[in-house]
């Protein structure tokens, strides 16, 4: 995406602010995700793109700046924790840059203690290499137990997490030891489990509901997987009470 590609935000000349928070905040997904891939490139101009609409409101951006620089950093903190930065380590960053943006009100102070405040969120990012993103791998787990019952790729499973498809890919490898089809087969034999123990379902409607293509192809995967199958299991399971 080029400077043009940027939707147009309509002028608003007696109220800036509304004007200026409403291109922030269609800018506001696109800056998240480009936090969480690590992409600074990204984020620095989206950043810039929406200082420069600020610079535009005329004698009220002071003030301007200041309240949306505050929404920012809580946003681009919220991103980077689910990036896998230490938490702790975000609100501490917080607390001693908000001291120092009380003590601004030139607009180009305000603009580089905004960058250097993404500049230091990306290094708290990248100095956590082994740490898991518990928010981002709990987000993509959710969406993908949320939609077993369709047929769903990697590739949408990663849009919907706000990182490429490459790096959820070994995200997950690194993280969870699988990749992302055995991952999922997984998650449908877990639910399909769960399901086998009401009796009033059938073998055929279970199948549906995880997202297998049929009968034959969810007893296949499930016997693989649990090295039983599903009527096994669930004869089992009322045996043992389960």
């Amino acid at each position: 995406m080029n400077g043009n590609d940027f939707p147009a935000v309509p002028l608003l000349e007696h109220r800036p602010y509304d004007r200026i928070r409403e291109l922030y905040l269609l800018q506001e997904p696109m800056l998240m995700a480009a936090i969480r891939r690590g992409n600074r490139g990204e984020a620095r101009r989206l950043i810039n793109h929406v200082l420069v609409h600020i610079y535009s409101a005329g004698e009220e951006r002071s003030d301007l700046l200041k309240g949306l620089l505050l929404e920012l950093v809580v946003m681009i903190s919220r991103a980077a924790v689910e990036a896998g930065a230490v938490q702790s380590e975000v609100l501490g960053m917080n607390f001693r840059f908000l001291t120092e943006l009380a003590n601004l009100n030139d607009d180009e102070d305000l603009a580089a203690w905004l960058r250097k405040t993404l500049e230091h969120v990306f290094s708290t990012i990248e100095k956590q290499e082994d740490f898991t993103p518990p928010l981002l791998l709990g987000k993509t787990l959710d969406f993908m137990r949320t939609n077993l019952h369709r047929d769903i790729s990697r590739d949408e499973v990663a849009r919907h997490a706000g990182i490429s498809p490459s790096h959820f890919s070994r995200l997950l490898k690194e993280r969870t030891g699988r990749s992302f089809t055995e991952l999922l087969r997984q998650c449908r034999v877990d639910l399909a489990c769960d399901l086998l123990r009401d009796p009033e379902r059938s073998l055929s409607q279970i199948a549906d509901t995880c997202g297998f293509c049929d009968q034959s192809y969810f007893t296949r995967v499930f016997q693989d997987v649990k090295g039983t199958t599903p009527k096994q299991f669930r004869a089992t399971s009322r045996v043992n009470g389960g």
